[in-house]
């Protein structure tokens, strides 16, 4: 691989860079196209994204940075998030003292970053920022913890593009494209450039928009919205996906048009459980939908990722007829 990429004398392009990887690219002197892995750090990080978000921290719930030893019970749950994380792996929802108290004598001097507990629906978008423009994708609503998906409720098992505005208002689909863009010029003025993501959840018991999680990164539901925007696209819809336009920002090449909007279309993961450590996909295959298989066995790693170009959400953790059809042909 390292010879080819010599030959043809390429450009690298990783999902998520890190500075192991940098550290090879200037050891072989081949051109890394991603931001830098520093700055990666400084956002992504729950402790040290505080610090970068300065006056737009505002944005998030109400938190507070502390040790775990001096994180103090005061009889509601709370979540509590590590500096790193991975679909929900970093995130715990404190229910009672007692978790607490096992978390301090395990961690007692760990930094962690504590937020109120929020109800409600999460929403995700793909951003790319580019020299002189910001382009927000398409706003998915993100499945998250349902059974058997996953065992973690927290952990991210899928997109579905076609139910947000079925969701939220008009004026809380504005709201939530006023955050994504103050945290775009943000990371643009950062230096920031390509595509990033950002989690924002809707809290239901005082109507209003937070910001979750900001990934710093080629977000995982990058491809797929790029093919269903393609899909779009052959059909006489105008402009660029979002993956093309990202690839033009890295580049510093302008890009020509404004992403390709959608608004159908869902994917779905089985990640590995205690009960579900392989999947026969026949069935899931012969019903149309697009399969794709992952050779883990780790808990909570994927397994299997089910693609459909229609939506598969009626509503916050409701499947419409169609997820039900692939719940049950995953059961069967």
């Amino acid at each position: 691989v390292q010879n080819m990429i010599e030959e043809l004398n390429a450009s690298i392009l990783v999902f998520k860079n890190t500075i192991h990887i940098e550290a090879l690219c200037s050891e072989k002197k081949f051109k890394l196209l991603n931001p830098s892995a520093e700055l990666s750090e400084k956002i992504e990080n729950k402790i040290t994204q505080i610090s970068w978000l300065d006056e737009l921290s505002s944005l998030l719930p109400p938190h507070k940075i502390i040790y775990v030893k001096d994180i103090k019970w005061d009889k509601k749950p709370f979540i509590l998030q590590w500096s790193h994380g991975h679909t929900g792996d970093g995130t715990i929802l404190i229910k009672d003292e007692k978790m607490l108290i096992d978390l301090q004598q395990k961690f007692p001097h760990r930094e962690a970053r504590i937020t109120d507990f929020i109800k409600g629906s999460m929403f995700t978008v793909n951003i790319v920022v580019t020299d002189t423009v910001i382009l927000l994708g398409n706003i998915s609503y993100q499945i998250t913890g349902i059974l058997p998906f996953t065992e973690n409720p927290f952990s991210t098992i899928g997109n579905d593009w076609s139910v947000p505005h079925t969701i939220l208002t008009e004026s809380q689909v504005s709201d939530f494209n006023e955050i994504a863009d103050k945290v775009a010029k943000k990371m643009q003025s950062s230096g920031w450039r390509g595509l990033f993501g950002i989690d924002v959840i809707h809290d239901e018991e005082r109507d209003m928009l937070h910001l979750i999680e900001i990934n710093a990164r080629q977000p995982a539901s990058t491809t797929f919205e790029s093919k269903l925007q393609d899909n779009i696209n052959m059909l006489g819809v105008p402009g660029i996906n979002t993956f093309d336009a990202h690839i033009c920002a890295l580049l510093h090449i302008p890009v020509p048009s404004a992403l390709i909007p959608i608004n159908d279309g869902a994917q779905i993961l089985q990640r590995v459980t205690s009960k579900v450590k392989s999947v026969d996909t026949k069935k899931l295959i012969d019903a149309g939908y697009r399969v794709i298989n992952y050779r883990n066995d780790k808990p909570n790693k994927d397994l299997l990722r089910i693609q459909s170009e229609m939506g598969i959400m009626e509503a916050h953790n409701k499947f419409n007829k169609r997820g039900k059809n692939i719940l049950d042909l995953l059961i069967s």
